[in-house]
């Protein structure tokens, strides 16, 4: 398994040496994976271990406390999304007021040079990083001449023509177009997480939910229609509600998954709500009757939704949901 640090100070991590690769890798979509399979394949030809480098917070979180920008991905993921993708070590680095006021000379010599041993630093186009984004590749390869490493920008990555980032992600997920999100990232758009207890509000309504906190501003907000990964071996169909539940006076986002005639205890399960389409915004109702006869229209469309997906992009989830998704098409 990968080593996982958080910290500038410290000892020397890799004496022999290193390959890195910086970036917000929010999402890790095309994009930030070319960056990241560029620095393994470097650092496998090298002889040495790959390091990912990653903020959290995110910069642009830090200094908008007040109006945080939406997050396409926590940090757990990404570290695991990271560890995929073969990298040796993640460092997921504390932003803070001390990492904001260090400039980008001695972030290069104090965690690149010193800690790291890098010998090869690779960043996207047009990165940044240091106080007041003082460091570039302009200043990567001056320092790397003179302390002995080769750094390196890869260049902007495009499908069809479009330019992948993360801001045009969101604004595709926030538009409800997943099936092209999907194909900025490589995969389709999911949040993972551990089941939590809720209020256990929808139990009583008839519509028990599998709830999974999101302790930063997400990009979506809404209902959907689902896949949960990780019940089965096979995709389960859904209904999720994500947002603050204004009726029920909700304050910090979360993402409740209802599973279609699906009987069992969830809690402490890893899963992953699969969006598949947007229904409807959230809504604040009058009554907990008006809301529970809203949840039954959704779920209905949610299924003859997924039966559509199910029979053009993957396999059915499990027998009990072919029956129920035939019964939504009748």
């Amino acid at each position: 398994m990968s080593r996982l640090f958080r910290d500038v100070e410290g000892g020397v991590l890799f004496p022999q040496g290193s390959v890195v690769c910086i970036g917000a890798f929010d999402g890790l979509h095309l994009g930030h994976r070319a960056l990241v399979r560029h620095a393994v394949a470097r650092a496998r030809a090298l002889g040495v271990p790959a390091v990912a480098l990653a903020f959290e917070p995110l910069p642009r979180e830090f200094f908008a406390k007040d109006n945080p920008p939406p997050r396409l991905m926590l940090a757990r993921d990404k570290v695991a999304a990271l560890r995929e993708l073969d990298v040796d070590s993640v460092g997921l680095l504390r932003f803070d007021a001390k990492m904001a006021a260090t400039s980008a000379e001695d972030f290069v010599r104090d965690m690149l040079v010193r800690r790291l041993g890098a010998r090869e630093v690779w960043i996207g186009p047009k990165f940044h990083f240091g106080n007041r984004r003082g460091g570039d590749i302009a200043l990567l390869q001056a320092m790397g001449a003179e302390l002995g490493f080769v750094a390196g920008e890869i260049q902007p990555i495009h499908l069809n023509g479009e330019r992948i980032s993360s801001t045009r992600i969101r604004e595709l997920l926030v538009a409800g177009n997943f099936a092209h999100a999907g194909e900025l990232l490589g995969r389709p758009y999911a949040i993972g997480g551990r089941v939590v207890r809720g209020r256990q509000l929808g139990r009583t309504l008839g519509f028990p939910t599998a709830n999974l906190r999101f302790p930063k501003t997400p990009a979506l907000s809404g209902i959907y229609a689902t896949w949960v990964h990780g019940v089965f071996d096979r995709p389960w169909p859904s209904v999720s509600s994500f947002g603050t539940r204004p009726t029920v006076d909700g304050v910090e986002p979360l993402l409740e998954a209802h599973l279609f005639d699906f009987q069992g205890d969830l809690y402490g399960r890893h899963i992953q709500v699969e969006f598949v389409a947007k229904l409807r915004d959230e809504e604040k109702f009058n009554d907990l009757p008006a809301l529970t006869e809203q949840m039954h229209r959704d779920a209905e469309l949610a299924r003859r939704i997924l039966a559509d997906h199910a029979s053009a992009s993957q396999p059915s989830a499990h027998p009990s949901a072919d029956a129920s998704l035939n019964a939504a098409q009748r």
